[in-house]
């Protein structure tokens, strides 16, 4: 699929004929000078996430940050909001916190603080270290960019380099610690069967998990696991709204699933670890597409539209084939 839309901004600096691995032109494209994720109309302007879909997410998020604080047996809890986007996330969770909960919140971010921001919000480029309460990454890991490696016609497994305009060739053999992961994580078992070799988000997530003293940390993402990899990979684009080729110039977004599992035994063995849909977290959280009952409409119709709204906008959250299967990987520290 190609894009034809223009917008009259400058793609990242650099010479887009140069030949470099999706990792290092992921990177380039997405955080570097002129970078996607840098830009000011931000993701929201290109994609919309269960952040934006309704204002129940942040709610759960807040109902998932009381029972951490809870379980900490404390009335002060930090709340880490990884890859926070313009800070959607965290300020939805600070207006849905009951009275009494005093939290402190950090928004994890490489892009510049957004204006009008909640004030209570530090807004920082990496986790805090040592604090105690709930780490929620939605659609972050997905971001941190990734080789990409192909087998070639006689089997051997090569990294795919890319040009400025998504052309790819063929690289170098994959060695060492990336093919070490491939053959634990995503073998490779015949010609043109494609991977992308996740070490680096395993890395980051293990990283952001051991920022915490104590609580739980949640990763949630398009993902996969082991014994269902898709054979050709998962890497693509999103630009103005809809699904493009992956093409590494910064005017667009590039991601690829998750390899859930992997990142969840990154993190160190006595970290206990939980794997579920979104449609199965949310409800545990509260948030269902269940209608009201009809009875509703006529003693309170106000309130009837009003649930009805929640519900549509719930079964949007948790919808088969959509947002619901979101994969969220829970791990307590």
């Amino acid at each position: 699929m190609t894009d034809d839309v223009t917008d009259g901004t400058e793609p990242p600096a650099g010479d887009g004929r140069e030949w470099r691995g999706w990792r290092e032109a992921a990177e380039r494209a997405l955080y570097g000078p002129g970078g996607f994720f840098l830009r000011p109309e931000g993701p929201a302007g290109h994609f919309r996430t269960s952040v934006h879909a309704s204002p129940l997410f942040a709610a759960a998020v807040a109902r998932l940050l009381v029972a951490t604080a809870e379980e900490l047996a404390t009335d002060e809890v930090a709340l880490v909001d990884m890859g926070a986007g313009r800070g959607e996330l965290v300020t939805g969770v600070l207006a849905a916190v009951p009275a009494g909960l005093r939290v402190r919140a950090y928004a994890v971010e490489r892009a510049a603080r957004p204006d009008r921001l909640d004030p209570r919000v530090e807004w920082t480029d990496r986790p805090p270290e040592g604090v105690r309460g709930l780490l929620f990454a939605n659609e972050w890991l997905d971001n941190v960019p990734v080789d990409v490696a192909e087998a070639d016609e006689d089997g051997t497994v090569r990294y795919v380099e890319v040009r400025g305009d998504g052309t790819e060739r063929p690289g170098a053999p994959v060695e060492g610690p990336d093919a070490e992961w491939l053959a634990r994580w995503w073998p490779l078992s015949g010609p043109g069967e494609r991977a992308e070799i996740g070490r680096p988000r395993d890395e980051a997530w293990a990283a952001a998990v051991g920022s915490l003293a104590a609580g739980t940390a949640v990763a949630v993402d398009y993902g996969h696991v082991r014994d269902s990899r898709p054979p050709f990979g998962t890497l693509t684009g999103f630009r103005a709204g809809r699904e493009v080729a992956p093409v590494p110039d910064g005017r667009g977004d590039l991601t690829a699933h998750v390899a859930m599992d992997a990142c969840a035994a990154a993190v160190h063995a006595r970290v206990a670890a939980e794997l579920t849909t979104q449609r199965e977290a949310l409800r545990r959280l509260g948030v269902s597409g269940d209608r009201p009952p009809l009875a509703l409409a006529s003693t309170d119709p106000v309130a009837y539209v009003r649930a009805l709204s929640a519900a549509g906008e719930a079964a949007e959250l948790t919808a088969r084939g959509g947002l619901g299967d979101f994969l969220w990987l829970s791990q307590r520290v």
